[in-house]
């Protein structure tokens, strides 16, 4: 078995509001280097992260980019 580090460098997404609000980071550094893109709450920075495949990470944002905000 294979264990990764935590990421280091969490950014918040670009289509998180300056409020607050909902709000994802993710780990691009990280996911370059192990191939999972790892996504958490901004507001729970201590709390759960879920790893999701790139391309699972492709369709979340293209899933935001097309939405009506």
């Amino acid at each position: 078995m294979t264990t990764t580090s935590p990421p280091s460098r969490w950014v918040k997404s670009t289509y998180s509001p300056e409020n607050g609000g909902n709000c994802i980071e993710w780990a691009p550094a990280h996911a370059s280097e192990t191939g999972a893109v790892p996504v958490r709450d901004s507001k729970c920075p201590t709390g759960p992260t879920l790893a999701v495949s790139p391309g699972a990470w492709a369709g979340l944002v293209s899933l935001a980019r097309s939405a009506d905000v």
